[in-house]
């Protein structure tokens, strides 16, 4: 039986995207045409049908979206694999009140997937630890985060 499709973030989701968390996200190649996935933790969903994200603004993520917006991100949360579909672009070429020049990207949500291999479950979700001075880390995301908050419409 196919998994039903989703065209906003189930509530799982929607939680998990309310601080920073491991995601993945795949672009098309802007030189290539090739598929590109970069993992990300600065992730912020404002609502269930938007994903904030912020990137390096020199990321090849910006130039991939300045040509193709068509995305995909993955994300493991609910003892389950999910692919969250659709178009994004650069909402802000740099965060403001942040010391790094970071861009953020919006991706709109058109398709959410359960994505999972069948007869199995996530045991464990990816776990990450930040590997330059913890306060520093701390700080940092805290601004990004707040700063991703701030430029809403």
């Amino acid at each position: 039986m196919a998994n039903k499709v989703e065209t906003k973030l189930i509530d799982p989701i929607y939680q998990s995207l309310q601080k920073e968390r491991y995601v993945t996200l795949a672009t098309i190649d802007h030189e290539t045409g090739a598929p590109n996935v970069s993992a990300l933790s600065w992730v912020y969903a404002p609502d269930d049908s938007r994903i904030l994200a912020a990137v390096d603004n020199r990321s090849r993520i910006v130039e991939n979206l300045r040509q193709h917006p068509a995305a995909v991100m993955n994300i493991i949360v609910n003892q389950s694999t999910y692919s969250i579909s659709g178009n994004a672009h650069i909402r802000k070429e740099k965060l403001e009140d942040v010391p790094l020049k970071l861009a953020q990207i919006e991706l709109v949500v058109s398709e959410v997937r359960d994505v999972m291999f069948y007869g199995s479950k996530i045991s464990m979700e990816p776990a990450y630890e930040k590997t330059y001075d913890e306060r520093a880390a701390a700080k940092l995301d805290e601004q990004v985060l707040e700063a991703m908050k701030k430029a809403q419409p």
